[in-house]
């Protein structure tokens, strides 16, 4: 049975339960399975040797999230080429593509967890009443190392974007 954290987030004032390990800075990145637009799988190994910027949201088509997606990609545009910007929900892969499309996003890559929800897992994000994902920024080091985690303790609230981005900054 998968480790159960309480007292992590809530959403809407309402206290949730996240499912998986509490993974922090320092820890090598879990890997994961998730799929892109085209239904291709996305794995944490496919973008090795460089530095990522992983954010979770609950659903692209939220405003909150939708806010925080055209932060990131306008954001992205402004990185070495040697950078990764995933953005991970559990909203489908047709639902991310039409989004993305209608929101002119190009340096985001949008990721679905749908299938197996093993971001979710792996990362502890997974909220067990919703079946969504935490709201969350990750930083992986080129090595697979966490060199910056956030977990929006409510997850109708935006991320500290600066600090995010300050610890891109700092590896490259």
């Amino acid at each position: 049975m998968a480790q159960e954290r309480t007292g992590v987030i809530t959403f809407k004032g309402n206290p949730m339960t996240l499912i998986g390990p509490d993974v922090g800075v320092g820890q090598n990145a879990p890997d994961f399975k998730v799929v892109d637009t085209g239904l291709q799988p996305v794995s944490l190994g496919d973008s090795a040797g460089k530095v990522r910027l992983i954010t979770s949201v609950p659903s692209i088509d939220t405003p909150v999230c939708d806010t925080m997606t055209r932060k990131f990609n306008e954001q992205a545009a402004q990185l070495p080429d040697n950078v990764e910007v995933y953005t991970i929900s559990m909203d489908l892969p047709f639902a991310q593509k039409r989004w993305c499309g209608n929101a002119d996003i190009d340096k985001v890559k949008t990721l679905s967890d749908y299938q197996e929800r093993s971001f979710g897992e792996n990362y502890g994000l997974l909220i067990k009443e919703l079946k969504l994902l935490a709201r969350a920024v990750f930083v992986i080091d080129a090595a697979g190392k966490i060199a910056y985690r956030e977990i929006v303790p409510e997850v109708t609230d935006e991320p500290d974007y600066d600090a995010a981005l300050a610890a891109v900054k700092k590896l490259v």
